[in-house]
């Protein structure tokens, strides 16, 4: 019976609405996988020799003290971008199918979940070669035996913490804190949950520990899904108590205030909208990279201008692409309505702008590399301001992807986000500022390529109402076949 559900899904797969017409981007997600696949394991073979060489340190020791942030960061990105089972459980209900079974073929398709099978492209060619540097094999493999049960664990973990959204804030904030605390020498957690992880090559059966606490979370899981599986209990859609909020001082807007309403509450009240912010907020540290020196690659003067543009649009890339796939649960009954197309799109505009100084106003504490830096922070926002927020919305048109505001899945995009058109609009994005800049930068100096950055992002603003007649006949033309996208449900 599990082999048929396998059977089912596959075919599910070939023959959902989107798979011609993505036909294209299934293959290059594909061929990112085996890149991913390929990384990993260079990785594992070499962290070795690099460790041992480069640092003079015991690479295993250093595996082991650092497996506690790579445990933790697993589970955080499992939360954010792991498809949860019981999207999948629903179509099953009104067959003649046993819960047992059904429960069991959702728990297993998370099992060959590639967020579980990419770890092992890391730490099988590791311990070979521990294995082929004299360490004992069966220390190794009951080693082994017990991170991979490690790692399985948080895959059930995941699945209880999935509708917590305090999770996510809790989980960054901490590893913020502990990475900041060892930085600085003040407490180093990795000494004590080092010495915990050796213990299993150490002991070899304090291996099995890890692996009976899996089996005790594929029951509690298997238990748990089965004792809910009903469409009027577990599986249900959560409701939330109606609570009016009092957003009176969006009324200076005039006509488009009810959209950013609409949208203010959206974010606060969704799951996917929320992930949206998280990120964008996370866009803002993005600058370190750069502004630190920390990557040789990244010294370059154009790089400033490209840092800046993500550090300050976090938002606007985040949740401005994917204008209107956030309104695509009400996009029919929206269109049947006697609204103004220039109002909506009037709405979304400010909320990015908005947001765009918001974030400009958190990143001011790279004014500590420098006022210049800070400069072009606000140079990126600018220009983010006067072009970005145009073009994302042109873009938008052509992205028609629905959004399950209550999951998370996708959350870092879709692929059906990218298109011949899209991926033209990311010259203006992208590519227009950086050429501006370096042309400034390399011809008389960098104040040069500021200020040709900044007016461009000024003329952006001034011509904003010929762009936005533009945009608004993009999405008229687009309307109807924008309307059935967001019907397919596959």
């Amino acid at each position: 019976m599990i082999k048929h559900f396998f059977a089912l899904q596959w075919k599910a797969f070939f023959r959902s609405a989107s798979f011609s017409s993505n036909l294209v981007m299934k293959i290059f997600m594909g061929f990112m996988a085996l890149y991913m696949i390929a990384t990993f394991s260079i990785m594992g073979g070499a962290s070795y020799y690099f460790i041992e060489e480069e640092f003079n340190l015991n690479a295993f020791e250093v595996i082991n003290r650092l497996f506690i942030y790579y445990l933790v960061m697993d589970l955080l990105f499992r939360y954010m971008l792991q498809k949860m089972p019981v999207v999948n459980i629903k179509p099953l209900l009104y067959l003649p199918f046993k819960k047992g079974k059904i429960v069991q073929f959702s728990l297993w398709k998370t099992v060959f979940s590639f967020f579980n099978l990419i770890h092992a492209f890391f730490f099988i060619p590791f311990s070979v070669v521990l294995i082929i540097k004299g360490y004992p094999p069966l220390q190794v493999l009951a080693w082994l035996m017990g991170i991979y049960a490690l790692l399985y664990c948080n895959n059930f973990i995941n699945i209880f913490l999935n509708g917590v959204n305090t999770f996510l804030f809790v989980v960054f904030g901490a590893i913020i804190i502990l990475g900041g605390l060892q930085y600085y020498g003040i407490f180093d957690i990795t000494l004590y949950t080092g010495p915990i992880f050796e213990l299993m090559y150490g002991i070899p059966y304090v291996a099995f520990i890890p692996v009976l606490l899996l089996v005790g979370l594929y029951y509690i899981a298997f238990n748990y899904f089965k004792k809910n599986l009903y469409l009027d209990a577990g599986l249900a859609s959560k409701h939330q108590e109606a609570k009016e909020e009092n957003l009176d001082w969006l009324n200076r807007f005039g006509s488009i205030s009810v959209f950013l309403k609409n949208d203010i509450k959206l974010i606060k009240r969704n799951k996917r909208s929320k992930t949206a912010v998280f990120m964008s907020f996370l866009f803002v540290f993005y600058g370190l990279l750069f502004f630190t020196n920390a990557i040789e690659a990244y010294q370059g003067a154009p790089w400033r201008i490209f840092a800046s543009i993500f550090v300050t649009g976090g938002f606007l890339f985040s949740f401005g692409q994917f204008v209107p796939s956030w309104d695509s649960s009400y996009y029919p009954l929206m269109m049947s309505q006697n609204i103004r197309y220039r109002d909506y799109l009037d709405s979304k505009w400010w909320l990015m702008v908005m947001a765009t100084i918001l974030t400009t106003i958190v990143a001011s504490f790279y004014l500590y590399f420098g006022w210049e830096i800070y400069l072009a922070i606000i140079t990126g926002a600018i220009y983010n301001i006067g072009v970005n927020a145009h073009m994302v919305l042109w873009g938008g048109a052509y992205v028609k992807t629905p959004i399950d505001l209550t999951s998370n899945k996708k959350a870092f995009g879709d692929s059906q986000a990218f298109n011949a058109k899209t991926l033209l609009l990311t010259i203006p994005k992208m590519i227009l500022p950086v050429l501006l800049y370096a042309l400034g930068h390399y011809t008389v100096g960098p104040f040069l390529g500021y200020l040709l950055v900044v007016l461009a992002g000024i003329l952006g603003f001034a011509f904003k109402e010929k762009v936005f007649n533009k945009i608004e006949k993009v999405y008229k033309t687009e309307k109807y076949k924008t309307l059935v996208a967001y019907k397919q449900k596959n």
